[in-house]
This record gives structure tokens, sequence and C-alpha cells, in this order.
């Protein structure tokens, strides 16, 4: 059954003294997940209202791994762009395939946008790409 207004489902959990703070900040990671993001506001008064300041970069840091954490639209980054795949063979019961991959392809092929990724390096021109560089 879906749940209608997490927020008064979470606010209990959080508020409990019964509950660890890493128990309390696996709640609002799962919140934040559930609504695909929050506003700054929002998570600024659950760490506060929590007493989890020490450990909020545990929430903050997931939007290094591309999780939407603050979803605000001045705040949105784009996605990467997919390549399509159809064409490709596939097993059974893995068909998805990950944005890694597409990165990292675009990286060996050289085709990372230095604005998107600043700390990659280029590699030289006289590269053919058969060893390392």
């Amino acid at each position: 059954e879906k749940v209608k207004d997490s927020m008064r489902v979470l606010l209990p959990v959080l508020l409990s003294k019964n509950h660890e703070s890493y128990d309390k900040i696996r709640a609002i990671l799962l919140y934040i997940f559930s609504t695909n993001g929050t506003t700054q506001e929002n998570l600024e008064k659950l760490i506060q209202n929590v007493q989890i300041e020490s450990d909020s970069d545990m929430i903050r840091n997931w939007k290094y791994l591309d999780v939407p954490v603050i979803s605000s639209f001045a705040a949105q980054q784009h996605k990467y762009p997919r390549r399509d795949r159809s064409s490709e063979e596939t097993f059974q019961l893995s068909r998805w395939t990950p944005v890694i991959k597409d990165v990292m392809e675009d990286a060996i092929e050289n085709k990372l946008d230095s604005k998107d990724w600043p700390y990659c390096s280029r590699c030289p021109p006289t590269w053919n790409g058969s060893g390392a560089v």
C-alpha cells in the first residue's frame, strides 16, 4: 500500500528516543529517495530536529552519487546522455546497463565534456588507444 503522507509516518520515528542516529539517517535517506529529493529548508529542519548535525554529511554526500538530495529547479543537474544499447547482446537477467559504462566508454574515447568532468585529463593527441597512459 502506497504511503500517502510520508512525513507523517517519518516524524514519529525521527523524534523517538528508541532509535539510534544511524537508523534515523537511514529513515531520512529513504524519505529523500522516495520523494526524489527535498528542499534545502526541509533537510535543515530534519537534521536539526533529529540532532544529527555532526553526521549530516552522510546525507548530503549522496549528491556526489547523482542522487537528487536537494530538488529545486535551480539545483537540478542534467542527466548524462545515454547511448542506444538496444542492439547489444544482453543476458536474460541483466538487461539494464549502468550509466558508469557510458561514462567510462566516453572517457576512453576522449568524449567527456570538460565542464562536467573537470578532473579528467585529456589523452595525448598521439595516443592510439593501445595502452595505458
